[in-house]
């Protein structure tokens, strides 16, 4: 990356989470057994919100997103924080919590109303081109505003083959987590609930199955049917996991 990216300096890699890491979430646990998580309540987790970067694109973010997608945002964000402490030390001393929460924050902005109708393109990718203006516009650097688009863009290319960036990989695993119920043992159970009381789904299981029906309704090409056209937005509204507090804040 070094040779074509010559601004990124060694220290950016790790920083804005460009590290490779196997696109196959189990080979890594396979490789090193996934820790017992710690609880890590909402009031424990350092949201940065001093980042001038951040705070801009978190405005933006509550005024374009639904509160529904808007609160699955910020759990993302808080499911992230818990596994990359507890599962990935090494990353999290070096990983800054501005880009993660930036990757958070919008990862999701391809599927407004509007942004689904603005394009032809598959709602990750026009969605990273957007955070990468976006980010740009807020004061990002080129590095950072690139890692949040090349998240945002493969954070449902989910397979086994090949590698994907460390944020992309968190923002799988964090996502997967809140939509399906994947990897439950990643979250202690004190912090999924405590999480979940700060940012109420409201339905969130239905409000994003019918999302993604609505965008392969529009895009029968949409990038999302590789994880199955009905198959995935089925997961997604029988996540047994979240059943409980799925209907909290309604």
């Amino acid at each position: 990356m070094s040779s074509t990216t010559p601004a990124a300096s060694a220290d950016d890699i790790p920083r804005h989470g460009w590290t490779a890491v196997p696109r196959d979430a189990s080979v890594i646990f396979d490789k090193k057994p996934m820790i017992e998580p710690s609880i890590l309540k909402v009031s424990d987790a350092q949201f940065p919100g001093d980042d001038p970067v951040v705070n801009k694109v978190q405005h933006y973010a509550k005024e374009h997103l639904s509160e529904q997608t808007y609160n699955h945002s910020m759990r993302v964000y808080h499911w992230g924080y818990s596994i990359i402490k507890d599962q990935f030390p090494d990353h999290a001393s070096k990983l800054s919590m501005s880009t993660w929460a930036l990757a958070c924050l919008l990862h999701d902005i391809g599927t407004t109303h509007d942004n689904l109708r603005a394009t032809l393109l598959s709602f990750e990718f026009y969605g990273g081109f957007l955070a990468l203006n976006l980010t740009k516009q807020c004061g990002a650097s080129e590095v950072q505003a690139e890692a949040v688009a090349e998240a945002i863009i493969r954070h449902q290319d989910l397979g086994t083959v090949g590698t994907i960036t460390f944020l992309g990989q968190v923002i799988q695993l964090a996502t997967i987590y809140d939509n399906m119920g994947g990897n439950p043992g990643l979250i202690n159970e004190v912090t999924r609930l405590d999480v979940n009381k700060a940012f109420p789904r409201r339905g969130w299981s239905g409000c994003f199955a019918k999302t993604i029906r609505e965008e392969n309704g529009l895009k029968p090409w949409a990038h999302t049917t590789h994880l199955g056209e009905d198959d995935f937005p089925d997961g997604v509204v029988n996540n047994s996991l979240m059943a409980d507090v799925d209907d909290w804040g309604l």
